[in-house]
């Protein structure tokens, strides 16, 4: 797709590499990655990244996606590394939107070579969502949660202009049909060690989002040291410009190579 993404200032040069110990020496050797897990933000299921995996998969790249239950970040950190255990080899881990505090927590697993965020929130060691987003001067707004203490956004209209804003109403009103509610103290959650801190990150940041400001996003980026991109897209990259984004993903696996 012609210009479907622009790629930004880069902020890491080059990237860690695994390596395996030969017989005769302790020569690294680098290894592709070929292992693709997905983590999946508020409001949303595994089934978002449905495009995305279809074009991954057809590039030769093993992809699972992580069912979140969007009850705590543990829970959902929880989620993720019964995925990545399921991983025979090296893995790049990609979040988006909430799925970015997920990934700040469980990439510090040993098989996470990349982290990849998408329209996505990382928080540092030690903070919280809610904790980044008052320091970046952005804090939550509009959040009313249920008497179970879950946030919705069921609403076909409310989710179009929040999430989807370039996406036709037919597939909006299916995305917001499966629609999952978060609970409002996953947002408070604190993590506990930021994988970002050490190890290398890529950042796609959508330029029409209304969930997530660009500006917003891009002080993420430059917090993370990311090498970043940008796409002209609403906060659901994955559904409304899946080519660009599964090519920016193929971007950042091959960067290992």
């Amino acid at each position: 797709m012609r210009n479907a993404f622009r790629k930004g200032k880069r902020f890491i040069t080059g990237a860690s590499c695994a390596a395996m110990l030969s017989v005769m020496s302790a020569q690294a050797v680098a290894q592709p990655i070929k292992n693709i897990v997905l983590v999946h933000g508020a409001f949303a299921d595994g089934s978002s990244w449905a495009a995305v995996t279809e074009r991954l998969q057809n590039m030769g790249y093993h992809v699972s996606a992580v069912q979140n239950p969007l009850t705590s970040l543990d829970d959902d950190v929880a989620a993720t590394e019964r995925v990545l255990a399921r991983q025979h080899c090296d893995v790049l881990l990609v979040g988006h939107s909430w799925g970015g505090a997920v990934i700040s927590q469980a990439g510090n697993n040993s098989h996470v070579r990349g982290l990849v965020y998408l329209s996505a929130l990382a928080p540092a060691t030690g903070e919280s969502v809610t904790d980044l987003l008052a320091r970046l001067n952005a804090p939550m707004s509009g959040l009313t949660p249920d008497a179970q203490g879950l946030v919705w956004l069921d609403d076909a209209s409310q989710f179009q202009q929040v999430m989807a804003n370039d996406i036709s109403t037919r597939n909006v009103q299916a995305l917001a049909a499966v629609s999952q509610p978060i609970a409002l103290t996953a947002f408070q959650g604190k993590i506990t060690h930021a994988a970002w801190e050490n190890k290398p990150s890529w950042y796609l940041l959508t330029e029409n989002d209304h969930a997530l400001l660009p500006v917003v996003q891009e002080k993420i980026a430059r917090q993370i040291h990311a090498t970043v991109y940008s796409v002209n897209s609403s906060h659901l990259s994955m559904v409304s410009q899946p080519d660009a984004v599964a090519k920016f993903i193929d971007t950042a696996a091959k960067s290992f190579k």
